[in-house]
């Protein structure tokens, strides 16, 4: 499979299709308003008609479960991915799925680097991940000026 992964403003799938607002982003904060995670799938011809499990898990800079909120939870999303071969599809040919999520506000540390990453039934690859910096002040180096 092959996983296409873009951080938005806001993002939603309908009809075979990704819509992204404000996406391509890799900086926030230092506040930590609402994003997105806009998801294109490309599933091969050979997996369609077969489930797959789909997690998307925040991690912190080492590559640990990101720990959310008072009780320190893991922020995880899990979903099942499915597609059908529908009548007159080319044979061999790939399917494009569209997900998108949409997140609230998430307390996460100023200053600190974060990655979501993807996995599909437990296999991952380094292009299935996308890393994002908190800003720890407004206007630091190497950060956009605008908060988001």
């Amino acid at each position: 499979m092959k996983v296409t992964f873009l951080l938005a403003d806001a993002a939603a799938a309908a009809e075979g299709k990704l819509y992204v607002l404000g996406g391509g982003w890799s900086f926030i904060g230092p506040q930590v308003g609402p994003m997105a995670l806009a998801i294109l799938v490309e599933v091969p011809w050979h997996e369609a008609n077969q489930e797959h499990q789909i997690v998307i898990e925040l991690q912190d800079s080492d590559g640990n479960a990101a720990l959310i909120g008072p009780e320190a939870q893991p922020m995880r999303i899990e979903a099942k991915l499915e597609v059908g071969r529908p009548p007159g599809h080319p044979a061999g040919s790939p399917f494009n799925v569209p997900m998108a999520f949409n997140i609230g506000p998430m307390p996460l540390q100023p200053g600190m680097r974060y990655v979501w990453v993807v996995s599909i039934d437990g296999a991952t690859d380094p292009n299935w991940q996308v890393g994002f910096h908190v800003r720890s002040q407004l206007g630091h180096p190497g950060a956009p000026a605008a908060p988001r």
